[in-house]
């Protein structure tokens, strides 16, 4: 993919985010994965049955999204290449999830700043798994600054990589694996099985891009705030702590923030009313409070700029 035709997709993100009036493609895959789903367990129920059809999910839907949008791609530039050049950026524009993430972080930021935990809790819970009906407000600031981190890895840096490596298709093909682990590569018991393979997938497409994410959140926590020190505590941080976490990708991004940030992410979380204990990421420098959703954001859009601007060094190399 050329480097204006990258420059131009993020552009597109950063005008339209994600309108529910699109088809975004990630809800399509979506549904194809709910049917494939409620398909096999028609069918099958022993667990070696049910491990077969996940990695035949794991290794298919990527493989078919990525034909799908070689195909759209091949079929527009046909019949122009700049109808082939539009498809590609505008396929690639959905591949990113920058302004999405700005926009609900945006709306817990706002509700805490005008005082309305309940409205916060409600906005959070859109953009996490957990419970977060009784979240006091610093549980609120701490789910969505981890959030922020990890998604700016799986959201917009990874998607950058693909895209500038292999264009829009690797691009949506990426997208169908986070698809994949965020709906079926959970660890309970329903799951265990049915969402293995695309649980390890997903571990590893963002191995490469997390770590990066890591280094680039430090870098722009040096290039908002201009002190070295900074950089020193934040990746002290990410040296002690990227792998508390069960996660080999998550503790990365989230580790860089809590350094950037002097804060303390991690802790007590429940899922389902099982009670979680996360690894502590960071030391409790400052208490958490409303702004450091706002400091999440600008590092966020600090990391992803500098990301553009490598991916697209890439694609006009």
């Amino acid at each position: 993919m050329t480097g204006p035709s990258l420059l131009f997709a993020c552009l597109l993100d950063v005008w339209l985010g994600d309108p529910r009036w699109f088809p975004h493609p990630v809800r399509l895959m979506g549904r194809c994965i709910a049917w494939y789903e409620a398909a096999v367990r028609r069918v099958m129920t022993q667990p070696a049955w049910l491990r077969a059809a996940g990695v035949a999910l794991a290794v298919g839907l990527p493989i078919g999204v990525w034909a799908v949008g070689w195909g759209l791609i091949t079929l527009a530039g046909l019949a122009h290449p700049m109808a082939g050049t539009g498809m590609e950026v505008l396929l690639a524009y959905t591949t990113l999830a920058a302004r999405d993430l700005a926009d609900h972080a945006g709306a817990v930021l706002r509700a805490l700043r005008g005082g309305r935990l309940e409205e916060a809790r409600a906005a959070v819970s859109q953009i996490v798994g957990r419970e977060t009906g009784s979240l006091s407000e610093a549980e609120v600031v701490r789910a969505t600054v981890e959030t922020v981190a990890e998604s700016a890895a799986d959201g917009v840096i990874a998607p950058l990589c693909f895209l500038a490596v292999g264009g829009a298709p690797l691009g949506l093909a990426f997208k169908a694996v986070s698809t994949l682990d965020s709906m079926v590569g959970h660890r309970d018991e329903r799951y265990r099985d049915f969402g293995w393979a695309s649980a390890r997938l997903d571990d590893l497409a963002n191995w490469v891009p997390a770590r990066l994410t890591a280094g680039l959140l430090v870098l722009a926590g040096w290039a908002v705030a201009w002190r070295i020190a900074v950089v020193r505590r934040a990746w002290h941080v990410v040296m002690r702590d990227a792998g508390k976490h069960e996660s080999p990708n998550s503790g990365w991004p989230e580790a860089a923030m809590a350094g950037v940030l002097h804060v303390q992410l991690g802790g007590r979380n429940v899922y389902d009313g099982t009670v979680i204990e996360r690894p502590r990421l960071g030391e409790a420098g400052l208490p958490l409070e409303a702004d450091h959703i706002r400091r999440a954001l600008v590092l966020m859009v600090t990391a992803s700029i500098l990301a553009v601007g490598l991916a697209v060094a890439v694609g006009l190399a």
